[in-house]
């Protein structure tokens, strides 16, 4: 059993924090000793001191660490041989066992009857942290229900798989390949249902020597999601998501792609599969799309919450509520840039306009947005779809992408021609946007007259907030990573260390990183004149521009990311 040493007395401690006056805290101190009571339950008792601060003072006074609990959730499968009825009744959880030492939260060091049976109970060798007693309950009570809700993946949250007839009507299919109680079924469910508490966005089933791995893409990252399988159970997995994606379950040795589609939670869930065949076996990716619908209201996204630089998003604020022209958003997939669209529209949706998108495929709900999904088996093309929007008398136009000539230079003329067009482009940054539509044939001087603004962005992952912490980076880490030793010396930078809220990883969440180029006079002389993209960049900084590297050093000198995130996520330059 671990040793408690008070380094203090609790009234000295109370004082030294400024919570109480010596003279109360010494009358307190006598009031607990004639009535038998100990100090730190007549605070509690007399709601003196709530029972997150005087656990914290506690772990301070016997020089052991503190732990709020907060988001914290049981791994009862990792921990199955305590039972949830044993840590109720001696009042603990188990935090970390790293196989020699086992971390176990417990609210009150001096309890040393109730330490010596736990010590009795566990057996072997154990550190203690102190938490808030009603923590404990808090989070044994959230770990079981969550560990119901994955083990039993009950009617209300057990994915229900949703098809379309031909007329559009929605209905609920009958798995008949495949029993509902099937293994093979409980671990799909089970995958997807972890994925999205995760916030994963997508799913990764990829086949080795031996076994299955099952990966999740969270945050722009892969993370192993569990133990590997063994590969025999690989087959069934493919043979099932193939069934629920209406694909040729006998074909394994060329591609195939598909989507099928969930309830969950009154949810409906679009997932995007793709399936490749590799050496040792069909290699499966799903992508996962959670609809919601974005209004203008407190639900919607907005251009405020994606963490833009202030100039950056006052330029971009000015482009899109122009009356007509073209606003582009470049990036690598995954960079967020239909995201950033999204809530571009829904800042100048208004009911004064008729806003249509075309995409592919639609991957969130717009309030009072008419959105068109691309086709294509049915010949229904960017190009051919942005045609016939035309003649729906739009004011504001969202192309989900442009990928060719034809569609190009429809945009640059409903731009042209009085519309506001909203665009996305594949491009590494903003200057070569102006090579990509060169090259596609557009005649520099049209697209320069329909152009509002280009942006480049990329997304970086924002350090947990639970496990923040400083760290100190060398000069020789800084070289390594591209970074001037100059700039963060003297400057505290931070990491997250892992915790449960994160899942370990870190992190949590993404913002982005913005590198905006204003159309202005000079930048449309250069672009006309067909000068290089080496001019075009020099005068656009020298215009004040903002590149994605030095946008990544400001997060990171804010303590928003990290050196490693921002190198990861940017060129040096």
């Amino acid at each position: 059993m671990p040793t408690f040493v008070r380094q203090k007395p609790l009234a000295d401690l109370l004082v030294e924090r400024g919570l109480f006056p010596s003279g109360m805290a010494a009358e307190l101190s006598g009031r607990a000793g004639s009535s038998q009571r100990r100090l730190q339950a007549l605070l509690v008792e007399e709601q003196l001191l709530s029972e997150s601060v005087l656990a914290e003072i506690l772990a301070e006074q016997c020089s052991v660490p503190y732990r709020s609990l907060d988001g914290y959730r049981v791994d009862f499968e990792k921990f199955a041989a305590i039972s949830v009825e044993t840590m109720r009744e001696y009042r603990f959880v188990p935090l970390e066992d790293d196989g020699m030492t086992l971390t176990v939260g417990v609210p009150d060091p001096y309890d040393l009857h109730r330490l010596d049976r736990l010590d009795a109970l566990l057996g072997r060798e154990w550190r203690a942290v102190i938490v808030p007693p009603s923590a404990i309950l808090e989070a044994l009570k959230e770990s079981e229900r969550n560990a119901q809700m994955v083990a039993r993946v009950s009617d209300e949250f057990r994915p229900l798989l949703v098809q379309e007839t031909e007329q559009g009507e929605e209905v609920l299919s009958v798995d008949k390949l495949n029993n509902e109680q099937s293994p093979i079924v409980q671990l799909i469910d089970t995958m997807i249902v972890n994925a999205l508490e995760k916030r994963a966005s997508d799913i990764h089933i990829e086949p080795a020597d031996g076994v299955t791995e099952i990966k999740y893409r969270i945050d722009g990252v892969l993370y192993l999601a569990m133990e590997p399988l063994d590969l025999r159970f690989h087959n069934p997995l493919v043979s099932r998501i193939k069934v629920m994606s209406e694909l040729d379950i006998a074909e394994r040795r060329i591609p195939q792609d598909g989507r099928f589609k969930l309830r969950l939670q009154r949810r409906t869930i679009d997932f995007r599969v793709s399936i490749l065949p590799s050496a040792f076996g069909e290699s499966i990716v799903i992508r996962i799309l959670a609809k919601e619908e974005f209004t203008s209201g407190q639900r919607g996204i907005h251009l405020n919450a994606l963490g833009l630089k202030q100039e950056d998003l006052r330029r971009f604020r000015r482009a899109i509520t122009a009356s007509y022209g073209m606003v582009l958003v470049t990036g690598p997939t995954g960079s967020g840039k239909t995201t950033t669209l999204y809530a571009a529209l829904n800042e100048v949706n208004s009911k004064e306009d008729k806003i249509i998108t075309i995409e592919d495929p639609v991957e969130y709900q717009l309030k009072g947005v008419v959105q068109i999904p691309v086709n294509e088996k049915k010949g229904l093309t960017f190009a051919r779809g942005l045609r016939s929007i035309l003649r729906h008398d739009p004011d504001k136009i969202m192309v989900g992408e442009i990928r060719d000539a034809e569609t190009a230079q429809i945009a640059i003329q409903s731009a042209l021609t009085g519309h506001l067009v909203f665009s996305t482009v594949h491009a590494n940054n903003a200057f070569d946007v102006i090579g990509r539509f060169v090259n596609m044939g557009i005649e520099p001087y049209n697209f320069i007259s329909s152009l509002n603004c280009i942006m480049a962005q990329r997304l970086v992952r924002t350090i947990c907030p639970s496990c923040k912490a400083p760290v100190s980076v060398s000069p020789a880490q800084c070289e390594q990573l591209g970074f001037d030793a100059g700039l963060v010396s003297g400057r505290v930078l931070y990491e997250g260390k892992g915790c449960v809220a994160c899942h370990g990883l870190g992190y949590r969440g993404r913002q982005a990183i913005t590198e905006f180029l204003p159309v202005t006079e000079d930048i449309k002389e250069l672009i006309l004149g067909r000068r290089p993209p080496s001019e075009i960049r020099a005068m656009a900084l020298a215009n004040g521009m903002t590149t994605l590297r030095q946008a990544g050093i400001e997060k990171m000198l804010a303590g928003e990311t990290t050196m490693k995130e921002v190198h990861r996520m940017t060129f040096v330059g």
